[in-house]
């Protein structure tokens, strides 16, 4: 968490209309981190430039990008389906499920926008990516959301 809140407001530096993050895999983060780092960015996202959205994307795991294709693929993926409630969400809660030394499982609890709570698995592996990468949490797969009920 503390690295969390040290970053966080520093996420990103803008050059020639295109994002690049401050934030990358890395070692320092747990698993639940990760999660946090990327709900945040999602909370906080820029619609003008998908800042929030890019910060997710570096740190879905090498696995996740051959499934969602390059960045202009994993932004329509959020911004035009079911996955939309990610953003500008007003609270998230984590809650593991299960974890071992390379995989772990978490429940994510999502107030949306629309003033509704949601519910999506988050699974996280371990990744090697360059020297400061070398055993980092990344985000293999994020179920569909699931309405779970209306926020009082």
């Amino acid at each position: 968490m503390k690295y969390l809140i040290l970053l966080t407001f520093s996420l990103l530096i803008f050059k020639n209309e295109k994002v690049f993050s401050d934030v990358l895999p890395n070692d320092l983060f747990s698993s639940v981190e990760v999660i946090e780092l990327q709900m945040n960015a999602l909370q906080t996202n820029n619609n003008s430039n998908n800042s929030g959205i890019y910060q997710c994307w570096l740190f879905a795991h090498p696995e996740n990008k051959r499934y969602t294709g390059p960045f202009s693929n994993f932004k329509k993926m959020i911004a035009d389906t079911s996955y939309k409630i990610l953003l500008n969400s007003l609270k998230f809660q984590t809650k593991l499920i299960t974890k071992d030394k390379n995989i772990a499982k978490y429940l994510v609890d999502v107030d949306a926008y629309d003033n509704k709570r949601y519910k999506l698995t988050w699974v996280l592996e371990k990744a090697i990516l360059n020297n400061k990468c070398t055993n980092c949490w990344m985000t293999t797969s994020v179920t569909q959301p699931q309405f779970i009920g209306q926020l009082n």
